[in-house]
């Protein structure tokens, strides 16, 4: 074999990448998503995208994504390469200067798809061989106004919350008992609970949804039970965040959140909204079908 060339598009070749065929299995060809660059209309940065290239064919690429107006890179979720190079991608990251988290979408029960779980256990072996580590597997649901809304229960007063201290406390109180992998992450880092409540806050704020939407959950006698973000993220409505301080758990309470965020992004005239939660997190998971999100994807992160 000859020998790679490893290196970042320009605009001027970044027709290169789709030179790579992809069967569309798993990950962003997945999603009916089509690689173009922000000049083109779409999602991507040819400096944000490298490729390795064996006597001037891609064997290999891999794409980082973030927002048009973000500063570096929020995310690895192109990467792949061709038959027989692996070693070729796993080169690729290697070599690249980007680091970002790794997500790839896979469909529903992808380990009993033959060819489907293939397909996504090449990209993982890669993505472990280059460095990262496991983090966490993730539903993706999606709810359309034909799959009816969601009844209220009726039990809890939301209003807005316009104090981002408020909503900074809040968080950090829910997350003081979670089974969110990345807030665990996070609160295992230097910035412990400050640190995985000011990367939810980020994240809303990123969100080009009004501030306005923010909403706290009380009882009739204004206790606090939580928090809920219905939101729009640059693909469209989303449940942003479901909270229940530790406090108000085993009264099903998330449901009712949940059931008030697809209630206010209906009325917005939201026609997807899409919501996502760990596998593990059993309880979520349980409210998603309560309130009849079907499971539409799943997604394999690694950071």
């Amino acid at each position: 074999m000859t020998d790679l060339v490893i290196r970042a598009l320009t605009e001027s070749d970044a027709h290169l990448f789709n030179s790579l065929q992809d069967p569309g299995l798993v990950g962003r060809a997945l999603n009916g998503v089509s690689y173009r660059t922000l000049a083109e209309g779409g999602e991507y940065r040819p400096d944000w995208t490298w490729v390795a290239l064996r006597d001037g064919h891609v064997v290999a690429r891999a794409a980082w994504w973030a927002g048009p107006d973000d500063d570096a890179p929020v995310m690895l979720n192109w990467f792949d390469f061709a038959e027989g190079e692996d070693e070729a991608g796993v080169e690729l990251l290697r070599t690249s200067p980007l680091y970002a988290e790794y997500e790839l979408s896979v469909p529903p029960h992808w380990r009993e798809q033959p060819a489907v779980r293939a397909a996504a256990e090449a990209r993982l072996a890669a993505v472990a061989a280059a460095g990262m580590k496991p983090l966490v597997e993730r539903f993706r649901y999606e709810w359309t106004p034909a799959l009816g809304l969601p009844e209220r229960p009726g039990r809890l007063v939301f209003r807005p919350e316009p104090d981002d201290a408020v909503v900074f406390d809040i968080l950090r109180r829910v997350h003081s008992a979670t089974l969110d992998a990345h807030a665990l992450r996070a609160i295992a880092g230097p910035g412990g609970l400050d640190a995985a409540a000011q990367e939810e806050l980020d994240f809303f704020r990123w969100c080009p949804s009004p501030r306005s939407w923010w909403q706290s959950a009380h009882t009739p006698e204004g206790e606090l039970v939580g928090l809920h973000i219905p939101a729009r993220n640059l693909q469209g409505p989303v449940i942003g965040f479901i909270g229940v301080v530790p406090e108000q758990r085993g009264h099903g309470y998330a449901y009712d959140l949940l059931a008030e965020s697809t209630h206010f992004l209906a009325a917005q005239g939201a026609e997807i909204i899409t919501g996502a939660t760990d596998r593990s997190n059993f309880p979520m998971a349980a409210n998603f079908t309560k309130a009849g999100y079907p499971v539409i994807q799943e997604r394999i992160h690694f950071v």
